[in-house]
């Protein structure tokens, strides 16, 4: 196997630079980011999909559109990226949230 074709790890903190990654792998690792956060009960995350002509920032709005487990998305304000980068608000699965004590 040739070594960059190995798998390499990525920080699950929130923050998710597309700029590391092929359009086409755009959707499943999105998809698989938003699992992740899920899992370690991130309920916030930024993605960073930069301005260029908008294929990456179009996919990423169609994923977040449809997911299930997120709340709203926008674009990042200020100087945090304006619309090179994407916040999303997450809810969390059905098995994340703790019971509710009575």
């Amino acid at each position: 196997m040739d070594p960059k074709d190995e798998p390499t790890a990525y920080p699950i903190d929130g923050t998710l630079d597309l700029h590391l990654f092929a359009p086409r792998d755009t959707h499943e690792v999105v998809t698989e980011y938003i699992r992740i956060c899920l899992e370690k009960n991130i309920m916030q995350l930024r993605i960073i999909h930069g301005k260029g002509i908008g294929v990456k920032r179009r996919i990423v709005h169609s994923i977040l559109e449809s997911h299930p487990n997120v709340i709203s998305f926008r674009h990042e304000e200020g100087s945090g990226g304006s619309w090179g980068a994407t916040v999303a608000d997450l809810r969390p699965t059905a098995s994340h949230n703790p019971p509710l004590r009575s």
